[in-house]
């Protein structure tokens, strides 16, 4: 019997390529789009981001051209829970989360699986750029980089042993280039579809701003203030910033300043010259480690603090709370609260942790 995947389709060309790619490989494959989007914001923008109104009627039409089912699956309370109100939580709490890690963790690679095994499905699948493999000496599940420039294993160090022998990403070995290429040659009726750039729930970047409407409370306005606590100026509430932050302040101080430091508690955000947005160490908590289940010595890893930032070397060591201590060989550019750190074995994914 063919083996049963259950495919999360955005409505975008890389879910709709792994589409017909597990076809190719002889899958019998469901499409499901999970409405994610509480119906408030269901409305704000019918196009663009992910799970859109639009985005759910190309996924429909991408099956029909496939000639496979497709199911429209509603977990918007667990993502209210999971990820917007965690998203909101964050910021009055001066921490810059990553929305995005939060849905891999709770909804696609989580409630989704649980979802299709109950329905008896085999196996999740997305269109994530990562590999996954089983080690044949320990048979542990293991996380690789995509040879590619569109790698997504940042996003994905949470998955467990147990996700990982459940989730097929078909498109590991492929360029972005090459995904489009299939999905004009087959005819896909999204292969010109642009990519998402931005959070689902929040339009043209203004988190401040969708912030205040879905809490209704306006951030206060506070203090910039130097190092030593000097005043420097005024800024327009703690969510509109973010650590390194230098442009966009909206006061001059006659040389380049940058964010050091956000404090919810007195609501001042502390700023420093150039060189003050550098850090060399970094804690960790919330972690998860893939070729092996915990961390008990010091361990010589890459290790990167941003999706954007290149892998650099660094030594973890375990601490006796259950955290993690990154020592970075050389200083790295705005470590920031709330975002993750992931660390990296040449092309294996090791695990990684929430920044604190």
């Amino acid at each position: 019997m063919k083996k049963r995947v259950l495919l999360g389709m955005s409505g975008g060309v890389d879910s709709s390529v792994a589409a017909l790619l597990l076809l190719k490989q002889g899958y019998e494959v469901t499409g499901v789009t999970m409405k994610l989007r509480p119906d408030a914001y269901m409305t704000e923008s019918l196009s663009g981001g992910c799970c859109s109104l639009d985005d759910i009627s190309d996924a429909r039409r991408v099956c029909y051209k496939l000639g496979i089912e497709h199911l429209v699956l509603n977990f918007t309370d667990l993502f209210s829970e999971k990820v917007i109100d965690y998203f909101v939580k964050e910021y009055q709490a001066g921490r810059t989360p990553n929305p995005c890690i939060a849905c891999n963790t709770h909804l696609k690679f989580d409630a989704l699986l649980r979802r299709a095994l109950l329905l008896e499905y085999d196996y999740v699948a997305t269109g994530h750029y990562a590999i996954i493999r089983q080690d044949e000496k320990s048979k542990r599940w293991l996380l690789q980089k995509a040879p590619c420039a569109k790698d997504q294993s940042y996003v994905l160090y949470g998955l467990t042993q147990h996700q990982l022998s459940h989730t097929l990403m078909p498109l590991g070995g492929m360029e972005k280039a090459e995904a489009r290429r299939l999905a004009e040659e087959y005819g896909l009726p999204v292969a010109a579809k642009p990519d998402s750039q931005e959070i689902c729930f929040v339009e043209n970047k203004d988190y401040a701003g969708f912030i205040e409407r879905y809490t209704g409370q306006k951030f206060p306005k506070g203090n910039f203030v130097d190092q030593e606590g000097h005043v420097l100026g005024t800024h327009q509430g703690i969510a509109r910033y973010t650590i390194g932050q230098r442009k966009g302040l909206g006061v001059t101080f006659g040389k380049p300043m940058y964010v050091t430091r956000i404090n919810p508690q007195d609501q001042t955000i502390v700023l420093g010259e150039e060189g003050s947005q550098y850090s060399s160490t970094l804690t960790a908590d919330q972690l998860n480690f893939i070729p092996f289940d915990t961390l008990s010595q010091p361990i010589q890893v890459t290790a990167k603090v941003r999706y954007q930032a290149s892998p650099a070397p660094a030594k973890v060591s375990p601490l006796e709370d259950g955290k993690v201590r990154v020592e970075f060989q050389e200083p790295q550019r705005s470590v920031t609260p709330g975002q993750a750190v992931v660390f990296y074995d040449g092309d294996l994914v090791v695990g990684g942790g929430t920044i604190l």
